[in-house]
């Protein structure tokens, strides 16, 4: 698998990120949806340069202008509920695109048994498609594999793109271990590891919470 972290260059990706992370910008939830929201389009877009692209004219008004566009538009399904900001992003880049649901959380006795519920998946036909999997925090791996799972049920796609704004050292070595190697894992920023309650650490919290806030 081809894992792309964004930090090893220096880019405004980071000065969203550094918004997100910040204890006293995240009161904002506006400013939170936002950040995550403009990570979305610029991850998309540096995504937009791997596809394959097919040459075509257009007509203008004074002419025929040769271009390149897309040669298959990917489909795009975001984990909710913490992606969906961050799906935003991402859909509006794509904005042709196809998308999916997956609506994926911790089981109750997740600290003991590490088990994800995915309790509701919409998405069309992924049979030899190109698929960006939207997640913004990339911990233990377990909902992404899950979700990957229950997708494949769908038809097999052509390759996994994996889009996270932050990923734990372990949830990239699971996703190492599980997808086909043409997958791709694109983040902004690869963390130091998980607590004991499997939270990335530094991170930024819960994403879902700060985004809607928090669960009963």
């Amino acid at each position: 698998m081809l894992t792309i972290n964004l930090s090893q260059t220096n880019s405004i990706a980071g000065v969203y990120l550094a918004a997100l992370r910040d204890i006293s910008i995240q009161q904002d939830r506006f400013k939170f949806r936002l950040n995550l929201k403009r990570l979305g389009e610029l991850m998309a877009y540096e995504v937009s340069k791997k596809l394959d692209y097919t040459s075509a004219a257009v007509q203008t008004p004074l002419g025929n202008a040769k271009v390149n566009l897309l040669k298959e538009q990917p489909v795009v399904i975001a984990i909710m509920r913490a992606a969906l900001p961050f799906f935003e992003g991402v859909i509006s880049v794509f904005d042709q695109a196809d998308s999916g649901f997956v609506g994926a959380y911790r089981a109750p006795d997740f600290q003991e048994t590490k088990s994800i519920s995915t309790n509701y998946i919409a998405s069309g036909n992924l049979e030899g498609k190109t698929v960006l999997l939207v997640d913004p925090m990339l911990a233990t791996g377990n909902s992404l594999l899950d979700a990957i799972s229950k997708l494949d049920s769908l038809g097999k796609p052509e390759k996994w793109i994996i889009l996270s704004v932050i990923a734990a050292p372990e949830g990239v070595e699971a996703l190492n271990k599980n997808l086909p190697e043409n997958s791709a894992l694109w983040c902004a920023a690869i963390d130091s590891g998980l607590n004991e309650k499997s939270y990335i650490v530094p991170g930024l919290g819960d994403a879902g919470d700060l985004a809607y806030g928090e669960k009963i």
